[in-house]
């Protein structure tokens, strides 16, 4: 119970692996820009008390293992994520005036998965992540 948290009256381990896709998964545009669209997405962690315990920044997506205290239910904090991240890419990266795919960067839906006993596995996934993406394209230029 070493990793739990306390607060005033709970003790949690409340562990997401989540994935999210920008609108459009145009991966000339966020492959430039993912290393910065990290560095926003920590901050916004860190201003809400959650922790990243791993992320990756693939070319298309991003995996994330996020510690979320319970106060925050999963949906309000990757709403919060999402949105307040568009707007901070949009305002300090795109330096575009107006919108830019329609006030959005995100896709609407998102894929999360509660973590269990099992979080090393997590962790090593989205750390392969690259090396697991180089080897499916590389098996699909061999078949053909």
């Amino acid at each position: 119970m070493k990793d739990w948290q306390s607060q005033a009256h709970v003790k949690c381990k409340c562990k997401y692996h989540i994935v999210i896709l920008p609108k459009y998964r145009k991966k000339a545009l966020y492959e430039r820009l993912r290393g910065k669209i990290g560095k926003i997405l920590r901050e916004l962690c860190r201003q809400k008390e959650i922790e990243l315990l791993e992320g990756k920044a693939m070319p298309d997506h991003v995996h994330m293992l996020l510690s979320v205290p319970p106060r925050y239910s999963i949906a309000m904090t990757l709403g919060y994520l999402k949105g307040k991240s568009a707007i901070r890419i949009h305002r300090d990266l795109s330096r575009v005036k107006g919108t830019l795919f329609g006030r959005s960067f995100w896709s609407r839906g998102y894929c999360v998965s509660t973590v269990g006993l099992d979080e090393s596995a997590i962790r090593e996934y989205i750390q392969d992540q690259e090396q697991r993406q180089k080897d499916q394209e590389q098996d699909e230029l061999n078949v053909t």
